[in-house]
């Protein structure tokens, strides 16, 4: 029990000094937000129903698993959000008694793979399954838009 404490310690570490982006800028400091073409929900949503799983399931502690297999508790996050997704998925996996697990979205993969070989390098330390997902899951039109209505891909500017 003192070492999952110990292993689950580091990884909380990880994930706080990492979940932020802090740029300084002359004497102020902000956080980069960036813009996403499409919702997080969405690439769950096509991931979760490939996969059987069932999306947003609701914990005991009314914390939510993005999808639940019947073998994995996953969590998905955007590539510069890795760290956290890690917590989150260790927590899940408590929570379900399942594998836990991190699927990360590369919006650009060529620019992001480095995130997505951050948490590998974890994952295989700490006995996390991981994969990555790119826009291709969600199968865009000729406009870029997929098929899930209540992507913000969807919303007319």
């Amino acid at each position: 029990m003192a070492k999952k404490t110990v292993k689950f310690a580091i990884i909380c570490f990880i994930v706080f000094s990492f979940s932020l982006e802090v740029k300084a800028s002359q004497k102020y400091e902000y956080v980069k937000i960036p813009v996403h073409k499409h919702n997080e929900a969405s690439y769950q949503q096509a991931w979760c129903s490939m996969h059987g799983g069932v999306a947003e399931y609701e914990n005991a502690d009314k914390t939510r698993v993005d999808c639940l297999t019947s073998a994995h508790a996953v969590e998905f996050d955007f590539a510069r959000k890795w760290a956290e997704s890690i917590g989150q998925a260790l927590h899940y996996g408590i929570m379900t008694g399942k594998k836990p697990m991190v699927v990360l979205i590369l919006e650009n993969p060529k620019k992001q793979m480095c995130y997505y070989e951050r948490v590998k390098r974890i994952a295989e330390k700490y006995d996390i399954d991981t994969q990555y997902v790119t826009n291709d899951i969600l199968k865009p039109d000729k406009e870029g838009r997929c098929q899930y209505p209540g992507c913000k891909c969807r919303c007319k500017k």
